[in-house]
């Protein structure tokens, strides 16, 4: 590359990323009519920002870094490692036998369980979920129950939280847990940006026989504001190939077992 398309290249992915922090996402196809280069192009600019952790690859463009801390809405995080998400989600549903209790948590990626079950049509299911969108995935399936657990709305989560979302829940037991979560170290253990949220999966750990921990290399190692629970609660990590080995390595020497698909 020449000096001068070296200069051109920088000033672009410079526009790019502003674009990013002004935007809060941008996509491919955008990008492309902006600059009136190719998407392989873009593609390329995209990936050069994302591997020094200027912004983060979505399905289809890309979205500035997020902060464990921060609570981001559902439809950001549906853009995220959504071939990862679609993985586990897979993995994590197959786990699943007929005439089991689970209990879904908000958040993408247990909203792609919810999917994978739909497609498989497991017989005799009942589903406890705080999630707005997961409930109407469902909510057309024969042979599913669905029990919709109310309360407090959190719009950017699509979910309910709170006391009396707490105190359905405490109603009820479950033979499975998959748990979404915004972080998860191996100090500190699975954690969120909402309290609120972190006390209500709190009770959806007591509710279950078994507890899965289900989420994206993207959060491993990272801690949100809100501890969830202790490490004895956990079974099972559902994670993606990307996953740090140190982390894996962590989990294991606790007793916990852990699926990279």
């Amino acid at each position: 590359m020449t000096p001068k398309a070296r200069l051109l290249t920088e000033q672009r992915r410079r526009n790019v990323l502003d674009l990013v922090d002004q935007e809060g996402q941008v996509t491919v196809a955008d990008l492309v009519k902006r600059f009136s280069i190719s998407a392989v192009t873009i593609r390329s600019d995209l990936d050069a920002l994302a591997s020094i952790g200027a912004l983060v690859r979505s399905h289809g463009g890309a979205v500035r870094s997020l902060e464990a801390t921060q609570d981001y809405p559902l439809r950001t995080k549906e853009t995220l490692h959504h071939e990862e998400k679609i993985r586990i989600g897979r993995a994590a549903a197959e786990l699943i036998q007929p005439g089991e209790t689970v209990i879904l948590d908000s958040g993408t990626t247990t909203a792609e369980i919810a999917r994978h079950l739909k497609r498989m049509k497991t017989p005799s299911l009942t589903v406890i979920t705080n999630a707005l969108n997961i409930a109407v995935e469902l909510a057309d399936l024969s042979g599913f129950s669905v029990i919709m657990i109310g309360g407090l709305l959190r719009p950017v989560a699509c979910s309910f939280v709170g006391p009396h979302a707490e105190a359905m829940l405490n109603e009820f037991h479950a033979d499975r847990l998959f748990l979404a979560v915004d972080g998860f170290d191996l100090e500190n253990g699975p954690s969120t940006p909402d309290l609120l949220e972190a006390q209500l999966n709190n009770v959806m750990i007591r509710s279950a026989r078994e507890v899965n921990v289900v989420t994206d290399f993207s959060k491993l190692g990272r801690r949100s504001v809100s501890r969830i629970g202790p490490y004895d609660k956990i079974q099972r990590l559902i994670t993606d190939n990307r996953a740090p080995q140190e982390f894996t390595a962590g989990l294991r020497k606790r007793g916990i077992e852990v699926i990279e698909v």
